[in-house]
């Protein structure tokens, strides 16, 4: 059963949703409080993160930060699950 599920999940557009879901709960570890705080939202869609902050200077920060915000994310849940980063 456990299978099936997750291989329905994999398939379906749901998949994206709980890995942002799951992002969002691992987002503070991954990246500090600071920048957790003054995230607004936070959204996959085709394997590109999408990445809100109404903080102008937390905006450049995430910019220079995008490799490393690709590899804790993948390294994280053990496959490659965001290939992009878009900071808006």
């Amino acid at each position: 059963m456990q299978d099936a599920l997750k291989a329905f999940l994999q398939k379906s557009r749901l998949n994206n949703g709980l890995k942002a879901i799951q992002i969002e709960e691992l987002w503070e570890a991954l990246m500090g409080k600071t920048i957790a705080k003054y995230t607004d939202k936070i959204e996959i869609i085709n394997h590109t993160l999408f990445i809100q902050t109404s903080v102008g200077p937390l905006k450049n920060e995430l910019l220079y930060q995008k490799t490393l915000i690709i590899q804790r994310i993948n390294e994280s849940f053990g496959e490659k699950v965001i290939a992009e980063v878009v900071i808006r």
